[in-house]
């Protein structure tokens, strides 16, 4: 395992301006580069316009249920080209779309691009069923999505990739998988389910490891806190504990909603209600963190300059008042940031749009689906139930009520569910060959990922100071130390893995 240590400060990436939050409930990214919470996401999806014309966009026929010889329908699933780079003896990249729409940009733009040009790589990127315009059934219905799940979705990579060789002529190539978060753990899994038709991984921010409750989330949040500001944490705890405190006096309902500038006067009828609300604002600092000086602005996303720095001077702000009101002053700074008039906390509003089954409906960008794969194979809910991070009020019973709620799955059944996706994939008992794992300290979820090395042939590349899929992005000259080496080794790892 190779750990790549910060120079100095100096070194990380300070910029001015503000912070796009994507998460792994609502990603409207590049092809998914995320896991996060629920909260800010319906608002948040804002881009900006790109002047260079986008890839094409091309469709490819998919059977919609690999594993049912009687099951004859079929669907239209987009994909990317990308041949500038490619020569006649070069691979062939697979970038793996994930639970967001394929953004196009990622076709112009990436280390992944970098990689191409230098190996005469030919790259594809496929979309993930279920999501962008990737429309596999009519509708979102818990019955349609019963086709959706990372199976039937390495089944689609499978056959995608085997059509392709023969279309384009390339049996002969070596290829090479390319995800990030839930990608990059498709990426460890077609190489390890489908070894015969992906040569080497790249799989990058990767959760491996299922798991109902994942409250080392917020563990990870509080350290990443604590490494710019020893008493951040522990100002943010302050503030959120004594909201915990107000929110149970209805008579700091009035106040509470002019401090947040909420959409209408909040109403806590149910223990729901209180969760959706404090997990709403910790969300501000959950995204920060797990996306914290990540190199995202190509791919227009918005404020990506709100950084944990800027976070903690807020908390720091004796100015603003007591730790709760610079826990207020973090919400306005990010409604100011993408232009909401006011914050929007109901949870019914939120049951509402997450139980429309409609394609137009308010959740279909990704939000109904990815919850509905969380409660059929993963769970990973950032609960506030560890004692060693500083939020409080949404615990997982919160968070495990809205599979029955959404799907009608329980939660002896999301258990079983769970236990069922280690079983299969072996969680971090991988065992297969040319898989490379990167993943930065500063991201939470490392703590699901591999970050020591397995076997020579399963290395770990565990970035010190860097964030969620930091190393895919495109680099840039303030980009730290650390990070331009671990881009480095993995492309050495890359030459040496295609000469086998």
């Amino acid at each position: 395992m190779l750990f790549f240590l910060p120079v100095s400060l100096a070194n990380m990436a300070l910029h001015s301006g503000f912070f796009v939050l994507c998460k792994i409930l609502f990603l409207f990214s590049a092809f998914a580069l995320a896991n996060g919470h629920k909260g800010f996401e319906k608002f948040l999806q804002k881009r900006l316009s790109f002047h260079k014309p986008e890839a094409k966009e091309q469709w490819f026929i998919q059977k919609l249920d690999h594993f049912n010889g009687q099951e004859s329908r079929v669907w239209k699933q987009r994909y990317f080209v990308n041949d500038t780079f490619a020569q006649p003896d070069g691979p062939v990249f697979l970038m793996i779309g994930g639970e967001g729409p394929a953004s196009p940009a990622w076709m112009d733009h990436g280390t992944w691009l970098t990689y191409a040009e230098k190996l005469g790589a030919l790259c594809f990127m496929l979309e993930h069923r279920f999501y962008g315009k990737s429309h596999p059934t009519l509708d979102l219905s818990t019955d349609s999505l019963r086709f959706l799940s990372s199976r039937q979705a390495l089944a689609d990579l499978a056959h995608f990739r085997t059509e392709m060789a023969e279309t384009w002529g390339l049996s002969d190539r070596k290829w090479v998988a390319f995800g990030g978060s839930y990608p990059g753990s498709l990426a460890t899994w077609f190489r390890l389910k489908y070894p015969h038709l992906v040569h080497a991984s790249v799989a990058t921010s990767a959760p491996v490891h299922a798991q109902v409750n994942f409250p080392e989330y917020l563990e990870v949040v509080r350290r990443s806190l604590a490494s710019e500001n020893a008493n951040c944490p522990l100002l943010v705890k302050q503030a959120s504990d004594t909201l915990v405190k107000l929110l149970k006096d209805p008579t700091t309902y009035d106040n509470i909603t002019k401090d947040f500038n909420l959409c209408s006067k909040l109403q806590i009828q149910t223990e729901s209600d209180s969760a959706y609300f404090l997990e709403t604002l910790a969300g501000n600092f959950m995204d920060v963190v797990q996306y914290n000086q990540d190199n995202r602005a190509f791919e227009g996303a918005v404020g990506t300059n709100i950084t944990i720095e800027v976070l903690c001077g807020v908390m720091a702000d004796a100015s603003l008042g007591d730790p709760y009101y610079r826990y207020a002053a973090v919400a306005r700074l990010m409604m100011q940031t993408f232009s909401m008039k006011c914050l929007n906390v109901s949870f019914n509003g939120y049951v509402q749009d997450m139980t429309n089954t409609s394609w137009d409906g308010p959740a279909a960008g990704g939000g109904r689906q990815w919850v509905y794969q969380t409660c059929t194979e993963f769970g990973f809910y950032q609960s506030t139930d560890s004692p060693d991070q500083p939020f409080a009020g949404f615990p997982l019973d919160y968070q495990v009520k809205q599979c029955a709620d959404f799907y009608n799955v329980s939660a002896e059944q999301l258990a079983d569910a769970v236990a069922q996706t280690n079983e299969y994939y072996g969680g971090y008992n991988i065992r297969s060959s040319r898989i490379v794992f990167p993943n930065g300290s500063i991201d939470p979820w490392h703590a699901l990922g591999i970050t020591s090395d397995i076997t020579p042939d399963l290395p770990a590349v565990f970035i010190k100071g860097t964030a969620h899929c930091a190393n895919m992005y495109p680099a840039r000259a303030e980009d730290p130390v650390q990070l331009a080496m671990a881009r480095d080794h993995i492309f050495l790892l890359l030459q040496q893995w295609l000469k086998q």
